[in-house]
């Protein structure tokens, strides 16, 4: 069974900095594009950023030149550094991954998500 699994939440003062883990277990023949997401009180889940199997990343807007994700070992972990962290910040952020679990057949899998919280 593949999993995925978040860590490096928490709490922290505007200004200041966060790395998010997201690492996939299980049995699984390749991992394609990997990605961050947010959900913040009473509003619907927003792409944070994506990151290809290359490493091509696309940010959103609103973390463009704060956030930097990146991904490593065999392409199955991802990181996510927070940094300049705003109030507006504050959010479940959850790892997503598309996964061929054998070939050809892909399904996108969700992490349980972590609470960031940025105190103003």
């Amino acid at each position: 069974q593949v999993q995925l699994v978040e860590s490096g939440g928490g709490l922290v003062q505007s200004g200041g900095s966060l790395r998010l883990s997201c690492a996939a277990s299980g049995r699984f023949f390749r991992i394609n594009d990997m990605g961050w997401y947010r959900q913040a009180p009473g509003k619907e889940r927003e792409l944070v950023a994506t990151i290809t199997r290359a490493g091509n990343t696309n940010y959103a807007d609103s973390v463009k030149g704060r956030f930097t994700a990146s991904r490593e070992n065999a392409k199955t972990t991802i990181y996510l550094q927070m940094n300049s962290l705003k109030p507006e910040d504050t959010a479940v952020y959850y790892c997503y991954a598309d996964i061929m679990v054998d070939f050809p057949r892909t399904i996108g899998y969700w992490g349980q998500g972590t609470q960031v919280t940025v105190s103003s």
